[in-house]
């Protein structure tokens, strides 16, 4: 028995050495470069493509079996150019043999040495990275792939694995584009299953750096189930840097990732700069968009997607926000947005002069060959199959220099249907609530608008917003608005609707209503310069309205001051933009309960108020004004009264007033 142990042992011996010196043997004395063309046309029919490696190819066996070679070339297929589609400087690969009967897969080295990758789309809008169907060669049968499939290494470690000076150059023939990324470098540290493989990339976009560092994994043996952290450092053109740590998810069965996402404080400007391009929005101040920040929780898979805990900071601005977003071919969207405060007019871009006569003459002339131009017809679908249920919260915001605080819009959509309820909002000292909705489940969109007002200071309002100091008092308003269509043109001609507008203890400026009865000169400013600018005090001024396909009707509008009492009739066409109202005046003959004993009278003097939104005219009603004066001589004058003083005649005074209007035409 020891003798059969001894000499097998012996025999075993000498299989080991055998082999060895085989493993060792074999690549010195089989030619290797004796079956370059043969592999070079093996690869060139597969891929239809030319293919050549440079003369020092090199096999090993033992103890690393390991293959080199430089200067790969792989072409393009005909109808290119360009000659080569890859190629490569040198590779290098060494593998541990024995281990591989384990699945365990142990890499000594794996080096690529300026590997250049060059995408071209021909002027036909075909790349060179397709396949043609004379190379394509048939798949061969997959097994299943259930998840119950094992993972098919059971362990890995690489020494070394880097590639070096590497690059990919894009160029699009149907554009003129051509874009390349430089300097590209990568390095595998520590690479394991068991633990976290280090990773450093480096590149430069049109010259620009770029890199990412940071660590991946543990993996693990298995990839369908579990996850695999990962925690990454993003760093763009020295302005920009991105941090990523969560992990990927299920990776081989339901992918996955649920990361931390930062970006670092840095200026969008700068990266502009950086980048070699013009800011994209020019704003009306040239500072904003200096700063921003961001970060949030971020989990999606291939049916959802969340954003938790986010934080964007722009310039002076903090917004804090979630959303979240699921089935996204009919996608059901919720969103939760709170922002201190904004200037938006920082933002907007500055509208100048000759842009505004531009913009003017533009809509007033119709564009040569617009009369041929056919408006696309917008599609509603996607606004249809939304679901949507957000809040935003806005403590102040500036637009258009008005002052708004303490914001808040509910905003909900199914089948098309969106509506804001509540829709509310502080304003100069007074408050503004309502509720909106447009309804898109058709081609032709339709509005709906209630708004209820109260209490705001009218006066700054439209000194911030308009610049013009004309109004002062505090306004109260009800309104309720229909419109359809998502033209401006088309909306004002089916606005409809009705609505109140009421101020309280204010006054107009810049025509005095009460001198009137005194004075038709000083009542419509045209009084000596140096004098008070003339205004009309008023306890209360009513505008009740009503629109019908654009025109804007108000019956009888009234204004109540401790002098005179003015009523307002007329029209304003907001599609023509025209104006048309008569403005009537009654004097009040006195004010002695407010300590006045003094007897008003005068000429009470009719306003035409007519012209343009841009340009409206004001004038005096003298012929309505003289015949009043002349009524007021006859009816007042003491032999009339002295003829209508007897009781039997007193009834025939009303009818003679009324004869007498009729041949004045009043």
């Amino acid at each position: 028995m020891k003798s059969f142990v001894k000499w097998g042992a012996v025999i075993a011996g000498c299989l080991v050495v055998i082999v060895i010196a085989a493993l060792l043997l074999i690549p010195l004395f089989v030619d290797v470069q004796k079956y370059k063309p043969a592999l070079e046309n093996k690869v060139a029919q597969a891929t239809g493509r030319s293919f050549s490696v440079g003369d020092d190819l090199r096999l090993s066996l033992f103890p690393w079996a390991g293959l080199s070679f430089s200067d790969l070339r792989l072409g393009n297929p005909a109808g290119f150019a360009e000659k080569d589609f890859v190629t490569v400087k040198s590779f290098e690969v060494r593998i541990k043999l024995l281990p591989l009967l384990s699945k365990d897969i142990q890499i000594k080295r794996f080096v690529l040495n300026q590997p250049r990758i060059v995408l071209v789309k021909n002027k036909n809008n075909r790349g060179n990275w397709q396949q043609s169907k004379k190379s394509t060669s048939k798949e061969a049968p997959q097994g299943p792939t259930g998840s119950g499939s094992p993972f098919p290494i059971s362990a890995l470690t690489v020494g070394e694995f880097s590639i070096k000076n590497g690059s990919v150059l894009w160029i699009d023939h149907t554009t003129g584009t051509r874009k390349e990324i430089t300097d590209i470098a990568l390095a595998l540290k520590d690479v394991s299953l068991e633990r976290p493989v280090g990773l450093k990339f480096s590149a430069r976009v049109d010259n620009k750096p770029l890199a990412l560092e940071g660590t991946v994994g543990p993996v693990g043996k298995g990839l369908k189930i579990g996850s695999i952290p990962l925690d990454l450092s993003i760093t763009a053109l020295e302005q920009l840097v991105v941090q990523l740590k969560g992990k990927i998810e299920n990776p081989a069965a339901t992918p996955g990732v649920e990361l931390n996402v930062t970006v670092a404080e840095f200026s969008p400007r700068k990266l502009a700069q950086a980048l070699g391009q013009p800011f994209p929005v020019r704003t009306s101040d040239p500072k904003a968009v200096s700063s921003l920040s961001f970060k949030a929780h971020v989990k999606a898979d291939a049916g959802s997607a969340i954003l938790s805990n986010g934080v964007v900071h722009l310039d002076q601005s903090r917004l804090d926000f979630s959303a979240a977003a699921s089935e996204f071919s009919r996608p059901k969207i919720k969103f939760d947005f709170v922002l201190d405060q904004i200037d938006l007019d920082r933002y907007l871009p500055e509208k100048t002069e000759s842009a505004a006569g531009t913009d003017r003459k533009a809509s007033s002339q119709p564009s040569a060959g617009s009369a041929k131009a056919v408006k696309t017809k917008t599609d509603y679908t996607p606004l249809r199959r939304m679901i949507l249920d957000g809040r935003l919260k806005i403590g102040k915001l500036v637009v258009k220099k008005a002052h708004l605080e303490d914001i808040l819009l509910q905003v909900k959509a199914k089948n098309g249907l969106f509506t804001l309820d509540p829709m509310q909002l502080n304003l100069y000292r007074g408050n503004v609530a309502g509720k909106a909705s447009l309804n898109v489940s058709r081609d032709v969109p339709r509005t709906s608008l209630n708004l209820k007002a109260g209490n705001i200071q009218v006066g700054p309002l439209l000194q911030d917003v308009m610049g013009k100091d004309i109004l002062e008092g505090q306004t109260r308003a009800d309104i309720q608005l229909t419109m359809a269509g998502d033209e401006p043109k088309y909306i004002k001609k089916t606005l409809n609707g009705k609505g109140l507008l009421r101020f309280e203890d204010g006054a107009i400026i810049g025509i005095d209503l009460s001198a009137m009865v005194r004075n038709v000169a000083s009542a419509f400013g045209l009084a000596e310069s140096g004098q008070q600018r003339p205004k009309t005090d008023f306890a209360e001024l009513s505008v009740p309205f009503t629109i019908r396909n654009g025109v804007v009707n108000t019956p009888q509008s009234i204004l109540k001051s401790p002098f005179v009492r003015v009523t307002a009739a007329g029209s304003a066409d907001l599609v023509k933009e025209t104006l048309d109202f008569r403005v009537q005046p009654k004097v009040v003959a006195s004010i002695k309960g407010q300590g006045d004993d003094q007897q008003r009278a005068g000429i009470m003097v009719p306003v035409l108020v007519a012209g343009t939104f841009s340009a409206p005219t004001f004038r005096p009603d003298l012929s309505a004004a003289a015949k009043q004066k002349i009524e007021k001589e006859i009816f007042e004058s003491k032999e009339v009264k002295k003829i209508f003083k007897p009781k039997e005649l007193q009834p025939l005074e009303k009818d003679a007033k009324n004869v007498l209007k009729g041949l004045l035409g009043q």
